[in-house]
């Protein structure tokens, strides 16, 4: 059997880097301590920051964040694998002064082997009155990614990105046999689709999903949702933080179900160009 022990980290990041950094380190610490070789925070592990012109001070460059560079150095002396979430970054792109909101996954030197970029912003307007524009303060992606580990290949997605099941089908056609989802849900959407989303993106995929996730009242007065997930290729649910608490969530993946799941139900080879639907008048 393959299998590798894995850990999503649950935070409730605060809102600047070195308190950012104090709040997650010893989490993974916790988790490397407990078995873990590959690590998984949630969405923006470096901070959370509505407040735009204190967003701007802490905005730095992926080279020079203090919390992406603390956790290099922490993958590096333990010796794990981890993925950052994502990180709030410059996106470094000429005359666009929006963030990027980025994937990063180290290796156990310490090095940034892989980059994702979100490529679906989250702008919504909740029936509950609340209202998001991340598009306001971040420049989506334009390319997926799947990144390659020891144990197989990572697809890397972030949050709002679980709603675009075209995408993870083609992490999977790609190689991915697990995909990443850290994510900071929202409430609202966390109660309603959270489980359902996350289940229907590994029973669709015959991928296992991780998703590490941000939870409960923060700093800058949003509220997350919490329920950090490991879903199996068969749509089971194998492991589950069932609060917004921060804390460590273990789990050891039997890579093998993988092959199982898209042996029983071989989907990813059945697709078929199709002509797309047209409205005709009534």
């Amino acid at each position: 059997m393959t299998s590798v022990p894995v850990a999503l980290i649950q935070t409730r990041t605060p809102a600047s880097p070195a308190a950012a950094l104090a709040h997650v380190g010893p989490l993974i610490r916790q988790a490397a301590a407990g078995g873990a070789r590959l690590i998984l925070t949630p969405e923006a592990t470096n901070f959370l920051i509505q407040d735009r012109v204190a967003r701007q001070a802490a905005l730095q460059t992926q080279e020079r964040d203090a919390v992406v560079g603390g956790l290099q150095a922490l993958a590096r002396e333990l010796g794990v694998w981890l993925l950052i979430g994502s990180a709030i970054v410059r996106s470094g792109r000429d005359g666009d002064e929006r963030a990027a909101n980025r994937s990063l996954l180290i290796d156990d030197a310490g090095e940034v082997v892989a980059r994702y970029d979100k490529l679906h912003v989250f702008d919504v307007d909740l029936p509950t009155g609340e209202r998001w524009r991340e598009s306001a303060t971040v420049r989506p992606g334009d390319q997926a990614v799947v990144a390659e580990t020891p144990w197989g290949g990572l697809g890397l997605t972030i949050c709002y990105d679980i709603r675009f099941p075209q995408l993870h089908r083609a992490l999977a056609r790609a190689g991915a046999v697990m995909i990443a989802v850290p994510a900071a849900f929202t409430v609202p959407t966390g109660e309603a689709h959270w489980e359902t989303l996350l289940r229907a993106r590994a029973i669709e995929t015959g991928c296992y999903v991780l998703a590490p996730a941000q939870g409960g009242a923060h700093e800058d007065g949003r509220r997350t949702w919490g329920r950090s997930t490991v879903v199996a290729p068969w749509g089971e649910v194998v492991a589950k933080l069932d609060h917004d608490e921060p804390g460590v969530l273990l789990a050891t993946l039997d890579l093998d179900a993988v092959t199982r799941a898209r042996s029983a139900v071989p989907q990813l080879t059945h697709d078929r160009d199709f002509a797309l639907p047209t409205m005709r008048p009534s």
